[in-house]
């Protein structure tokens, strides 16, 4: 088995990738829903994050309220580290069941780990990629695809952006680069031509 780290910046083009790199085959495993499975309603990782940000995170239906926690750690570098003391170890537990069951279902699989914070992650656990593949859009590309396909104001997507790693910072991690700067049929050319390397 073969693990793949997939990262890059919000509206970067992650998923599209690995859209792609699943019709070839790969075994993706998304950290972003994982992230969800560590906060679900009953979850050990929600009550912490009910104990650190208070009732008003958690919805009537006792799931947790993303906008209302948004809002709180996307403005406040203190609070978000807090917020990903509690998720990032749980993300990482569920991730390494993932890769035991692809692992196990066919020892050659190639896997797919889609991590958006896997530069902010870095140093909270020990990286074990065969490969790091970062999809590459500059910010204020990635800005203007969050205001026109998504619907965000632009000052909130400014500030969604800056609350990331920078582009040099992902781009120091990079074994490979998908150039997600053109159209979607450049984007898709660049992820066959990085597919191929990493599986030849």
């Amino acid at each position: 088995m073969r693990i793949i780290g997939l990262t890059g910046g919000i509206a970067a083009g992650k998923s599209t990738v690995s859209r792609r790199w699943a019709e070839h085959g790969a075994v993706v495993v998304d950290a972003d829903r994982l992230a969800r499975d560590a906060v679900a309603p009953g979850s050990p990782g929600l009550a912490q994050v009910a104990e650190r940000f208070g009732p008003g995170v958690i919805a009537a239906d006792g799931s947790l309220d993303r906008p209302a926690l948004g809002a709180v750690v996307f403005a406040d570098p203190v609070a978000r580290r807090d917020l990903e003391a509690i998720t990032h170890p749980e993300v990482w537990r569920l991730a390494q069941q993932a890769f035991d069951a692809a692992e196990a279902a066919d020892p050659d699989a190639v896997v797919v780990y889609d991590v958006p914070l896997l530069a902010e992650a870095r140093g909270s656990r020990p990286l074990r990629f065969d490969a790091v593949v970062v999809v590459d859009a500059p910010a204020a590309q990635r800005i203007e695809r969050l205001v026109a396909h998504r619907g965000m104001a632009r000052d909130e997507a400014e500030r969604r952006v800056a609350s990331q790693a920078s582009d040099a910072e992902r781009l120091a991690l990079a074994d490979h680069v998908v150039d997600a700067t053109g159209t979607l049929e450049a984007t898709i050319r660049s992820a066959d031509a990085v597919w191929e390397q990493l599986t030849h």
